[in-house]
């Protein structure tokens, strides 16, 4: 497993159904003076080592870290960021793909594909190319499991929606705001958006420690069908920017685009999470706020056939998708050893040291 003493960890983004999915420019700012070090190069090029080798040092210099997480692969980092100097660390490969905004002033790109020997590559091609068509058969079969389940948690979450009170999710909201965020702001606060959880080879994994050490007050909506809680999360959000606070919204790696699963509120120490089949929240919290509440349970259990059956349907479905992806990890290994085998790792060792020195110039500056 990855060793890391830090407990801040996020996933860089999510595969679904349609690929890759990342929100990568929430990572650095280039207006509010960011630095950013854009990492190119293939599988095996270094990368690994490089983030290793600046996360021990920055470590060591007691600053403040979040590890950024591989979703093929939670045992590997895909980047590093340093919210006191405004620094961070990014793989900008593809599937997330990165390109300087503004090269030179804010973005550094770190070459490790110029620590490539090429001619040994192109010796091997026929071998990397078939390598990397399985990977693509295999992530082809990925997509259609993951879609298929998120069907069925779609169908599901429609159906509890039916029997949902909005009206009674408002007032809850509001009752919450009003105790933990105090009035309104003429300075709105601003959102980051992250992934706290990941569908990954080794299950669906969910970081509740980021959540635990970044906010020690952890409200935990109780919802197998993800209605009630994708309504009040999402009205909690619009009120803490609201009030002026600075919001981390972390979204479900399902349903990436509208269903907020977590919300972190560091600046304040107030936490919102959702406890499910899929995730349960079972630490201890200040507060558990259970989606019956908000819900004619009555009627919904009419509909209990259909949504035992999306459940047992789904979970079948996202266990042969992490099944899958582990095979997927395992063939991306293969092609990875081709380029360990033409990396020069002196090179690479170069670029390294010389990220490591502009990020302790930058941890300097902060410092003055």
């Amino acid at each position: 497993m990855l060793d890391l003493r830090t407990p801040i960890r996020f996933f860089l983004g999510t595969n679904t159904a349609a690929g890759f999915f990342g929100f990568l420019d929430d990572y650095y700012d280039e207006s509010a003076g960011w630095r950013a070090f854009l990492l190119k190069g293939g599988p095996g090029s270094g990368k690994d080592i490089l983030l290793g080798r600046v996360y021990e040092f920055m470590s060591a210099h007691d600053q403040q870290i979040q590890a950024i997480v591989c979703p093929s692969d939670p045992n590997k980092l895909d980047g590093l960021v340093f919210p006191e100097i405004k620094a961070c660390v990014l793989d900008a490969n593809a599937p997330n793909v990165i390109e300087p905004k503004c090269w030179g002033a804010v973005e550094q790109i770190v070459n490790l594909s110029a620590c490539m020997n090429a001619a040994d590559l192109y010796r091997r091609a026929p071998e990397i190319i078939e390598s990397i068509s399985e990977c693509g058969r295999l992530e082809a079969r990925y997509r259609k499991f993951i879609g298929a389940a998120a069907s069925l948690l779609n169908d599901s979450c429609r159906i509890a929606l039916e029997y949902t009170d909005f009206t009674k999710i408002q007032r809850n909201a509001a009752r919450i705001a009003a105790r933990e965020f105090g009035t309104h702001s003429d300075c709105p606060g601003r959102e980051t958006r992250r992934f706290l959880s990941a569908v990954t080879p080794e299950g669906v994994i969910v970081y509740h420690e980021t959540l635990q050490s970044m906010c020690p007050r952890i409200y935990s909506v109780e919802d197998d069908h993800g209605a009630s809680s994708r309504l009040l999360l999402d009205e909690l959000r619009k009120r803490a920017l609201d009030a002026g606070h600075d919001v981390i919204s972390c979204y479900c790696p399902i349903f990436p685009n509208d269903k907020p699963e977590h919300i972190l509120i560091p600046s304040i120490g107030i936490g919102f999470t959702t406890s499910s089949i899929w995730h349960k929240a079972d630490f201890p919290v200040f507060r558990r706020i259970h989606a019956a509440r908000f819900t004619d349970t009555d009627r919904l259990r009419q509909r209990r056939q259909l949504l035992s059956f999306n459940k047992r349907a789904a979970r079948e479905l996202i266990n042969e998708a992490v099944s899958i992806s582990a095979e997927i990890r395992s063939s991306r290994g293969i092609v990875e050893n081709h380029y360990i085998d033409a990396m020069d790792y002196d090179g690479a060792n170069l670029l390294t040291d010389w990220v490591i020195t502009e990020l302790e110039e930058i941890a300097s500056q902060n410092t003055d």
